[in-house]
């Protein structure tokens, strides 16, 4: 061989190694971290504020994405266990080839982002998301057997939690009759500003998740309707009329920030103009992911996590909408306009479903409960959630205080009796002590409660 070649094949061999994928495991390192699963999260949130789907549906797509990111990833740490045969009808999760590598982690943000734009309308969002999140993975170092396989894997779960929500009666209520509205004595009518047909008036017919019937926690009863000025009922909505008339400005502020209504359209003359917001699940599904940030957990913990407030939530809108359509309560704004004061209006615009009980306090307390569980009950967090909508972050000490303040919101802004606020934070309260009750995502049930100590 002459000479001058042997330069060039040093170059070759010194450059060989940077050309090719290595598999030293210094890859893992990188694709472990949460903060892909973290900003699937929020993008999949965009996705359903931007298709504006209602709280009751938006809660399905949470829960069932949730489920497949937490699914993938289980295998990843021996002291987590499967949400399956804990959940109802989920079996026979698919697994891992035995001996094989994978990035567990990849697995779960395929599974969870195939899940969530099966469920949407604009898939090409998530798409393309997916496309810019992927690379990421690849550029970790990862081998290509590795990558394909997790992917491979993480298609599988989406898959199989694709089918078990076939059979949970959601494409069966979409052709079930509509809510007719009967005018009776203090039940509900729609209201204004646009009079929308009541929301998913069977949503109660959904399979539930870990509660044991939608009906398992009924909450007191509202006071009776009446107009008699010694009667609770009309004390009560005394009580949201005089609220609504004197905000302070830190109500008002408390009011903005939980308002939380995918259905708000801003009418000005002719014009009619629609206003994306968050949906209540998607505010504690964002209190969540700040959650995750601030105790810096890991993957794992962080699936865990965003699966386990996601069945509180579509558990507590189930629970929620079984007795807003058994009560059929008439809307605080609807009695006031009719009785009391014809020109008022509610601070914020009254959701298209019965007033009773108010949903964002069974969630929130709902949600609140697994969070506790998780982190502790004096987790202070700064809740940026509404930082993108113009309002400024708040601070709380306890998930507890953030529910409690999400629940009383609702009287200041008019849409809700106190009844429905307190006795739904009850309700919501129950649920989710019986999902941390029920529910073992540790194998070692002890370490769970040692860790929020």
């Amino acid at each position: 061989m002459k000479r001058h070649y042997f330069p060039l094949l040093l170059a070759l061999l010194i450059m060989l190694p940077f050309g090719c994928k290595q598999n030293n495991g210094e890859y893992k390192v990188q694709a472990n971290d949460p903060a892909f699963l973290h900003r699937s999260v929020k993008k999949l949130t965009d996705v359903i504020v931007y298709d504006i789907f209602s709280p009751p549906v938006a809660s399905r797509i949470y829960a069932y994405s949730s489920i497949a990111a937490y699914e993938a990833m289980v295998n990843s740490n021996p002291d987590y266990r499967s949400l399956a045969s804990q959940v109802k009808g989920l079996v026979d999760m698919p697994k891992p080839v035995a001996g094989q590598e994978y990035c567990f982690p990849l697995a779960s943000v395929k599974a969870f982002l195939t899940v969530g734009r099966t469920f949407t309308f604009s898939e090409e969002k998530i798409e393309a998301f997916e496309t810019e999140i992927y690379k990421e993975f690849e550029e970790t170092g990862m081998p290509d057997e590795v990558y394909e396989r997790s992917m491979a894997y993480g298609k599988q779960v989406a898959d199989a939690i694709v089918a078990w929500s076939s059979k949970d009666n959601y494409k069966q209520t979409r052709g079930f009759e509509r809510y007719t509205v009967t005018n009776a004595p203090g039940t509900w009518v729609p209201t204004p500003p646009d009079y929308m047909d009541a929301v998913e008036p069977h949503w109660y017919k959904i399979r539930t998740f870990a509660l044991d019937s939608c009906n398992q926690f009924i909450p007191a009863r509202p006071p009776q309707y009446s107009l008699e000025k010694t009667s609770d009922f009309y004390k009560e909505t005394l009580e949201t009329y005089e609220t609504g008339k004197n905000l302070s400005e830190e109500q008002l502020a408390i009011a903005s920030f939980w308002d939380c209504n995918p259905f708000v359209v801003q009418h000005t003359g002719h014009f009619m103009l629609g206003k994306k917001k968050m949906s209540p699940g998607g505010h504690w599904m964002s209190i969540a992911n700040i959650a995750n940030k601030t105790a810096k957990s890991d993957f794992i913990r962080s699936a865990e996590t965003y699966a386990l407030v996601s069945i509180a939530l579509i558990d507590g809108f189930i629970s929620c909408w079984d007795e807003k359509y058994r009560s059929k309560l008439i809307r605080p704004e609807t009695v006031i306009n009719q009785h009391i004061d014809e020109t008022w209006e509610p601070l914020l615009t009254t959701p298209p479903f019965p007033e009773y009980p108010s949903g964002h306090s069974v969630i929130s307390n709902s949600a609140a409960v697994v969070l506790t569980h998780i982190y502790g009950d004096t987790f202070t967090f700064v809740d940026s959630t509404e930082v993108e909508y113009g309002l400024p972050a708040r601070t709380f000490h306890s998930f507890k205080a953030a529910a409690d303040e999400a629940a009383i919101s609702r009287l200041y802004g008019g849409i809700h009796y106190r009844s429905a606020i307190e006795n739904g934070a009850d309700q919501g309260k129950k649920v989710g002590d019986y999902l941390v009750k029920k529910l073992e995502t540790r194998k070692n049930t002890i370490a769970l409660s040692k860790s929020n100590q």
